[in-house]
């Protein structure tokens, strides 16, 4: 039988304030347990909760930002549920009237198709504490800190049929709430996780099959291995006569599995109702204006101005966009200059890059910004150096604080464009190598590299490539 998969996530992104949700305590992360939790986060006798205002804004934001439905009058709900890191015995969501409603993205998937997936809604919530298991000595603590901090929950339709198009989703929403500066993305720390509801049916077949939840994905790489274990580990049951349970599962990244965690609940299991220490949610049309003239320029229409005024294929474009930072550094580099963009996206995308993973940086703390390495591009353009010398002279720039120009001047780098020095070389080499001459004038034309090469070691690497590549073909040719 021929199965399809459905996929819906739920992507809870901590909201980047530096104050909780409902109370003034710290959100900052790495304390020590159990020192930033408040009276309110508690939810101790005798407090109540106020709304960050921030909170607010960031969520309007990303719902401008998804073309999203804003609702005027959200309200704030009650979760009953008990868990141990959770002291007040609920948790302070959105049921009935989210603060986002329906909206939409389009992801490019990777053999660069594109694909519209839909948006249900986006709700604020408060996150709940942390258990953390001892396994040495069989003991649980409980830290609070995470009690209160803010989340939106972004639930999507589901729309994706694979693990590769639940992927591209993720990535998409990642790197959104980033560009719009409403958290961090920081997935080692749980800023950004998704739940994946998974489910199959056969083919054509209308109905939705029976879904299970896996909770709790904090990579992108855990994300699809899980959704693709969890595919084949319910056509299995279904191909052997079993029935699939609605449940919340667990992934063990080591065993490559998902376990069963507990049965799934349904939302009256959690018996929400409005919350009565916290009135309605409203905002005005001067609010969101207010939001809308802050918004930076979103990733489709700078990819799309990239093309359009640096003339980047549509492929560069949305490699350099796809974070903000990189995109504003590529911008820095070639305000005001005359090398090709292109030049700049491949050493942005190439060098610059490999550099920064190899140090574990973010581009913020490149060794080389974007005015060292634009001088650094100008060198190439005006032939001053080569390519390949200009990766050494980067990589000097990198473990110093010279510039581009007092590397080159320094270690004597400069690119030999002097034709009859060119020349010379070229005839030592032709002249040392009769044999291999011949061969390539009865039409072995591969042997040009071997020159090439040759006559490269004799300069040192500093012969201008373009001239040499000429003059070397015209002399082989004459004879």
């Amino acid at each position: 039988m021929s199965w399809e998969t459905v996929i819906g996530l739920e992507i809870h992104a901590q909201l980047a304030t530096r104050s909780k949700i409902f109370s003034g305590a710290s959100t900052a992360f790495g304390a020590e347990p159990n020192t930033q939790a408040c009276a309110v986060d508690l939810g101790l006798p005798g407090v109540l909760p106020v709304v960050n205002a921030g909170v607010v804004s960031m969520a309007v934001r990303f719902a401008l930002a998804t073309d999203a439905f804003i609702t005027k009058r959200s309200q704030f709900a009650r979760k009953n549920y008990f868990y141990p890191d959770l002291p007040k015995g609920y948790q302070i969501s959105q049921m009935a009237l989210p603060i986002v409603g329906e909206g939409s993205v389009t992801v490019t998937l990777p053999d660069e198709s594109e694909k519209q997936i839909n948006i249900t809604r986006a709700h604020l919530e408060e996150d709940a504490g942390k258990s953390v298991h001892d396994l040495f000595d069989e003991r649980t603590g409980i830290d609070l800190n995470r009690a209160g901090t803010p989340l939106l929950e972004i639930v999507s339709e589901p729309d994706m049929r694979s693990a590769v198009e639940a992927v591209a989703y993720a990535r998409h929403i990642h790197a959104l709430v980033r560009y719009i500066d409403i958290c961090d993305g920081n997935m080692q720390e749980g800023s950004f996780r998704c739940d994946a509801n998974v489910s199959v049916r056969p083919s054509g077949q209308a109905e939705f099959g029976t879904r299970a939840e896996i909770k709790n994905l904090n990579s992108f790489r855990f994300l699809e291995r899980a959704i693709d274990f969890e595919v084949e580990r319910q056509i299995d049951r279904l191909e052997s006569g079993h029935s699939v349970v609605q449940e919340t599962r667990l992934y063990d990244a080591d065993k490559d599995e998902t376990r069963s965690m507990r049965s799934k609940e349904e939302a009256n299991d959690y018996r929400y109702f409005p919350d009565p220490d916290l009135p309605p949610l409203v905002i005005d049309e001067a609010f969101i204006s207010d939001v809308k003239a802050a918004m930076p320029e979103l990733p489709k229409a700078r990819s799309a101005r990239f093309v359009n005024d640096f003339k980047l294929t549509p492929a560069d474009a949305n490699t350099v966009v796809s974070d903000r930072a990189t995109a504003d550094y590529f911008e820095a580099v070639i305000k005001g200059q005359k090398f090709p963009a292109k030049l700049a996206a491949n050493w942005i995308t190439g060098e610059l890059s490999g550099r920064l993973n190899k140090d574990n940086l973010a581009i913020a703390d490149a060794s080389v910004g974007p005015e060292r390495l634009s001088l650094l591009l100008t060198r190439i353009e005006d032939g001053t150096i080569s390519g390949k010398i200009a990766k050494q002279v980067f990589e000097d720039m990198w473990s110093g604080k010279d510039s581009a120009d007092d590397i080159i001047e320094k270690k004597g780098l400069k690119q030999i464009t002097d034709t009859s020095a060119i020349e010379a070389m070229i005839d030592e080499v032709i002249a040392a190598n009769p044999s291999q001459v011949a061969e390539y004038q009865a039409g072995k034309e591969k042997l040009l590299s071997f020159f090439v090469g040759a006559v490269m070691k004799a300069s040192k690497g500093k012969a201008n490539p373009g001239q040499l590549n000429q003059i070397l073909r015209d002399k082989l040719k004459s004879g």
